[in-house]
């Protein structure tokens, strides 16, 4: 029924009409109580008569009201009333209503009458809306129906999305608009949302999470940005078959001037797959900043947004084990430029910060912290390719004097200038390297070792103990104090920070071991956690600011370039300084300055290809991953992980005789069949991580697995039916496995905390560390008998491939950096050595560190990494 003007609602007088349709008559009222304008929406009569979704609508709209944000419309009240029209005596029947703010202004559909947007507006818009998307999507409210005439902008310029927990009705209603929603419910079978903006899973009708949210919005900021809607069809059933099936039309046809990492967030929001999209709106809303106006609030952002948003146009990728690169020369020669204090632009802002440049060698900087008096730093580093070694040094100076703590990071300073440093870190995969914490001194004195198995570690406020992210068999648990744990984890935990007052710890939460992706998080004394859910392509280093407010931290949103990110208690994240290159935080001082390293590094490869005497680059694009060689020596399998990979890395073969890389697929490498027909890559982009059948020549891929299982690593198995891989399902240690080829259940081959090197004897054995650290080989069938052990090999012996049950080549460490590859026979431990490979100058000790090397069958050839790094440290002051 319509309300006139001076028909009363309770408390609430109608003054005009504003709007009618499908969802609702809504009016503009005044509120006596509170002596304001507000506008009150009557609810559609099918929605009041059903209890179920009313019942559910009332829920939504309280839990919508106690968000309070910004960007969400704000809902005053919810009632039921008799409507009381002036001048009349009759009684009106009860209808249902929100009292919600009055917005002047007009909707998202309204100002697109005129076309595409500027990239910057559409882009600050959508910050905004995805914002309001986020902080619904923590209370655990999905919107399911975002669409430009849901977006409303005021006159003022501020962004509100309309509907939040109002349910929908029927479009069959009058004024409902072609293609409005049915109704609002998440049950499997209900088609909900609307046409052009529904996800896949809301045309099929399955249920629904928060990424359809994240889909609409895609759908929107595309639409914003070309003009056009990103699916349309002659009818809606045309329309949905193109959600289905089809892309939106490329930006290049559709749109100027629309940066290309801009048009891969969108495609990404538009991935079919919920799986495959942002994992939440946080990391959407992160990614949007890069493009943003309010991307910063550093005005040295700013001064370089020129070349930021032209090194944002590569693909963005994350490299999943080893520190970032940086595209290009120039962009180096920039970043350090304006390090260095020398941009000469005359508009510079009067309080830019001030930058100033600490070291001045050749090498990579591994770790820093700042000692009380925020003049002195520590820092460990591998100079000229000499061992890593850890350095003290003032900020007045460039000397830096060497400590004895050799093959150690430092990780705390304590409030009395003690050192809680990792030594001799042992590889476990990739970054994940954990060593003995110890106790050490500025002066040089002896360290006094502490605990064993240790990845990270950071001193208590009081100096009396530690906090530190603990490895117990083979599993990583944060401990805080030592012996307290509070927080357990199937991935891996570092950078563990204690805040200023000592209650909580914050950490880098990152889920596949080893990969230096993950997320910030945050754990009290009780063990209570708190996440910021933006999933860095890469996060390094971490720190508290001063006031224990904000955590700042490294993070790589979207790409291959980790920029200073800071993280409130409210679970929202800002960025604080983003320049060209990648930065990584060291430390933040108690007068605010901050302590930065800006790395500049690639990983190459190198071959030795069959009936060759002399090593050729292997490398393709800017991060090359060599995983393993066919039998024959003559293919490689590689993984490019840097930002020539693209997101989720990509899969290439490449003969080594330097022929052209030829890319298989989105994934990482992990093995190559005997005949070389075939690959099996690791889907990093599922959660969790599945398995993908892949040719190297003619046909088409086909998934391996489709379960609960993460899987880490895989290989063929001799008789070319099956393969073994590691993984572990959640909440378990992780285990080996055997699956057929064809399909069918993956079957335990080992118990739970026993991987497999994937180094397989004869197809029925395989070699592995028990429980108790020592290597065994347990039988493919575990019904064929019990694990025996290894006897002949050396510790320090690094498998490389095993060749029969009874032969297998090794690698021993050499001198200055020199890898020694040797025969050895598994029964009697005898060492044949074969070759010695000496990697490049400018790899230092990369080689030793752990990186791959493999060799074919007959070890006529070998490929292996090595990565070029070099690092500044820099003491910056002036940023907010």
């Amino acid at each position: 029924m319509a309300l006139t003007a001076g028909t009363k609602l309770g408390t609430y007088e109608i003054i005009a009409t504003l709007g009618a349709g499908g969802m609702g008559e809504v009016y503009r009222a005044r509120d006596a109580k509170l002596n304001r304008d507000v506008a009150i929406k009557v609810l559609p009569e099918q929605l009041a008569q059903d209890p179920a979704a009313l019942g559910r609508f009332e829920r939504e709209a309280q839990a919508v009201a106690a968000l309070s944000h910004p960007n969400i419309l704000a809902i005053f009240d919810f009632g039921t009333s008799a409507p009381e029209s002036p001048g009349s005596a009759a009684k009106a029947s009860t209808v249902t209503y929100a009292v919600t703010e009055l917005l002047e202004g007009s909707t998202l559909r309204a100002r697109l009458a005129d076309g595409a947007w500027p990239v910057r507006k559409a882009v600050d818009v959508g910050v905004h809306i995805v914002r309001g998307v986020a902080a619904a999507h923590e209370r655990g409210i999905v919107h399911r129906d975002l669409k430009p005439e849901n977006i409303f902008i005021t006159n003022d310029g501020v962004v509100k999305i309309l509907d939040f927990g109002l349910a929908k009705a029927n479009p069959g209603g009058a004024g409902a608009e072609a293609g409005a929603t049915r109704i609002a419910d998440t049950t499997p079978g209900t088609v909900l949302g609307t046409v052009g903006y529904m996800s896949p899973e809301q045309v099929r009708g399955v249920t629904l999470d928060h990424r359809t949210d994240i889909f609409s919005f895609g759908a929107i900021l595309y639409e914003m940005l070309t003009g056009q809607r990103a699916f349309r069809g002659d009818s809606h059933v045309e329309t949905m078959n193109a959600i289905l099936k089809e892309d939106p039309p490329d930006f290049s046809t559709a749109a100027l001037n629309v940066p290309g990492a801009l048009e891969r967030v969108i495609r990404r929001c538009l991935e079919k797959q919920p799986s495959e999209r942002y994992y939440s709106a946080h990391d959407l809303a992160i990614s949007l900043e890069a493009f943003s106006g309010a991307s910063s609030t550093s005005h040295a952002s700013a001064a370089f947004a020129a070349v930021a948003d032209a090194g944002a146009r590569s693909t963005p990728a994350k490299r999943p084990m080893m520190r970032p690169g940086i595209a290009a020369a120039i962009v180096a020669a920039g970043a350090l430029a304006f390090f260095a204090g020398r941009a000469t632009s005359p508009q510079a802002h009067p309080t830019q910060p001030d930058m100033k440049r600490l070291t001045y060698r050749r090498g990579p900087v591994m770790s820093a912290r700042m000692a009380k008096d925020g003049t002195t730093f520590v820092y460990s580093a591998s100079w000229d390719g000499s061992p890593r070694q850890v350095y003290a040094a003032r900020s007045d100076s460039t000397e830096s004097l060497a400590l004895p703590y050799l093959n150690a990071d430092v990780v705390s300073i304590s409030s009395k200038g003690d050192l809680a440093i990792i030594q001799n870190r042992r590889q476990s995969s990739g970054y994940s390297r954990p060593g003995t914490l110890a106790r050490a001194t500025m002066t040089g004195g002896a360290s006094r070792d502490v605990l064993e198995s240790v990845q990270d570690a950071d001193w208590l406020p009081d100096g009396s103990g530690f906090a530190v992210s603990h490895v117990v068999d083979g599993k990583y648990q944060l401990e805080f104090p030592i012996g307290k744990v509070v927080y357990k984890t199937d991935g891996w935990m570092s950078h563990v920070r204690v805040s200023p007052d000592g209650r909580k710890v914050a950490f880098l939460d990152q889920p596949i071991i080893g990969d230096d992706r993950g997320t910030l998080s945050i754990v009290d004394a009780s063990g209570k956690k708190l996440s910021l859910s933006i999933e860095c392509e890469s996060t390094q280093g971490m720190a508290w600011t001063p006031s224990g407010n904000e955590v700042w931290f490294s993070c790589a949103a979207n790409g291959l370039a980790r920029a200073i990110m800071a993280g409130s208690m409210d679970g929202h994240a800002r960025t604080v300084l983003r320049v060209p290159g990648s930065l990584f935080l060291g430390d933040i001082g108690a007068d605010g300055s901050v302590l930065v390293s800006h790395d500049n590094e690639r990983m190459a490869a190198v071959v030795l290809a069959p009936g060759e005497t002399r090593e050729r680059e292997l490398s393709w694009l800017d991060w090359t991953q060599v995983n393993m060689l066919s039998d024959d020596g003559h293919t490689a399998l590689l993984t490019e992980a840097g930002e020539g990979g693209g997101k989720g890395y990509s899969v290439f073969v490449r003969k080594t005789d330097g022929s052209a890389a030829v890319r298989l697929g989105t994934g990482a490498g992990l093995a190559i069949s005997s005949d070389g027909k075939w690959v099996i890559a690791q889907k990093i982009e599922t959660s969790p991580e599945q398995l993908v059948l892949m040719p190297t020549g003619a046909g088409e891929a086909r998934a391996l697995t489709n379960d609960d299982i993460t899987h880490v690593q895989a290989r063929f198995l001799p008789d070319g039916k099956r393969f073994i891989f590691n993984g572990y399902k959640p909440g378990k240690p992780p285990r080996a496995w055997v699956q057929s080829l064809s399909g069918g259940d993956a079957v335990p081959v080992s118990p739970e905390g026993v991987v497999v090197g994937l180094l397989t004897l004869d197809g029925t054995r395989f070699l592995a560390r028990d429980l108790d650290g020592q290597r065994k080989i347990f039988p493919v069938d575990p019904a064929a008998g019990p694990s025996e052990p290894v006897r002949p090999l050396d510790p320090s012996d690094g498998i490389i491939r095993i060749l029969d049950p009874r032969t297998a080549f090794v690698r021993r460490p050499g001198s200055d950096g020199a890898v020694q590859i040797s025969r050895v026979d598994l029964g009697t431990g005898a060492h044949t050595p074969m070759l010695t490979i000496v990697p490049p100058p400018e790899a230092g000790s990369a080689v030793t560190g752990g990186i791959s090397i493999v060799i074919s069958a007959d070890g006529r050839a070998y490929a292996y990494n090595y990565t070029a790094t070099n690092s500044d440290l820099f003491l910056v002051k002036g940023l907010r």
